[in-house]
């Protein structure tokens, strides 16, 4: 095998960045989901960014490598303590290379 061929195959997981869009509705906002969405984020090393939705569901874009983000999104399914996830959707999109995690 060629050096240029096993280059190509040994790309470190860690450099492969994806990014989910998560909605999380039940009892979600007012009680700290955002917040502690952020700190998962900083633990994770995930970037992106988080809101509260007018029809009560949390919205947010998760961005980093595939083991993060997994698990920001398995996360999300219960929340916080004081929340009460009734839904989870999951939508795969195209990284935009954010720089940090941000509530809006």
């Amino acid at each position: 095998m060629d050096e240029g061929a096993s280059r190509v195959f040994n790309i470190p997981m860690e450099e492969i960045v994806i990014r989910r869009r998560v909605v999380v509705r039940g009892h979600v906002q007012g009680v700290f989901f955002r917040d502690s969405s952020r700190a998962q984020a900083r633990r994770h090393q995930v970037t992106g960014w988080v809101t509260n939705r007018a029809d009560g569901a949390v919205e947010a874009v998760f961005e980093g490598d595939e083991a993060a983000v997994d698990a920001m999104v398995a996360w999300a399914h219960h929340g916080p303590e004081s929340a009460v996830v009734t839904g989870v959707e999951v939508v795969a999109e195209a990284p935009e290379g954010l720089p940090d995690f941000r509530i809006r």
